[in-house]
């Protein structure tokens, strides 16, 4: 008698978002894990919340683990941190969050995948919103856009804004400039000013955040106060962000490491 193998089930996807007091923020999230459950059938996919939205992390995981007891096998989670840079939340909060976890519950293998950004499907993304917006991407040797980011105290973070920036506007922008709602300059305003006064005859602002929140909001503000002449919108659950997401997801889960946690 020829017994059948059974194949483990792929990790499940545990989306990691920050979390807001802006229902919006919750609502994009949701949305965007939807985006991915619909490019990817059969795989589960969880949404976890550092602070303000429910399920926390730690809530996810601890259910997680129940299913792992009841059923007397490990469990295997790839946390996908919802970022787009490797900053505080990426270095320290979430590892944190998920040491705890694994010290708690031997059955969970958890590993930490990479951020989101940098990417080419990232670019996309944001031109596919300033298309929506109302922006003809054929007009791009005319135009000059703001990449306005939510801004971080870490350099490499702010580094690796600056030279998205850069790598955007080889692709046939008039100029493309960093922006930051917060810990850096300049902010969105100051930005879409400085290429007003450089001459730049069409200004767009590009949000480079996934999810609507306070610092999206003061980006958005700044754009309207300096006059730039179209405005984005968050990149929220666009394709491209679920077809990235999957990208990290992908090569944490083929890592297979061995232990109870592991960081990418």
């Amino acid at each position: 008698m020829v017994t059948a193998m059974r194949h483990a089930p792929p990790p499940v996807l545990l989306v990691v978002a920050h979390g807001s007091r802006d229902p919006r923020h919750a609502a994009t999230v949701r949305a965007l894990a939807r985006r991915v459950r619909s490019l990817r059938p059969g795989l589960r996919v969880e949404t976890g919340f550092l602070d303000f939205d429910a399920p926390s992390v730690p809530r996810v995981l601890d259910r997680l683990a129940a299913q792992a007891h009841a059923c007397g096998a490990p469990v295997e989670v790839v946390a996908q941190p919802l970022l787009l840079t490797r900053a505080f939340h990426a270095k320290s909060d979430i590892p944190a969050v998920l040491g705890e976890a694994s010290a708690r519950h031997p059955l969970l293998r958890i590993r930490q995948a990479g951020v989101l950004g940098p990417s080419p499907l990232l670019l996309r993304a944001l031109e596919r919103r300033l298309a929506r917006a109302g922006l003809s991407l054929a007009d791009r040797a005319s135009t000059g856009v703001v990449l306005a980011s939510a801004g971080s105290t870490d350099p490499e973070a702010s580094a690796v804004i600056a030279d998205t920036a850069r790598e955007w506007r080889h692709t046939g922008w008039c100029a493309v400039r960093p922006a930051f709602a917060s810990a850096r300059l300049p902010r969105t305003e100051d930005a879409v000013r400085e290429l007003r006064a450089a001459g730049v005859r069409r200004i767009a602002v590009a949000p480079y955040v996934i999810a609507p929140g306070r610092l999206p909001d003061r980006i958005a503000a700044g754009a309207r106060e300096a006059g730039a002449d179209v405005l984005a919108d968050v990149l929220g659950p666009a394709p491209e962000v679920a077809g990235v997401l999957l990208e990290r997801y992908d090569t944490a889960a083929a890592a297979r490491l061995p232990g109870r946690a592991a960081a990418a």
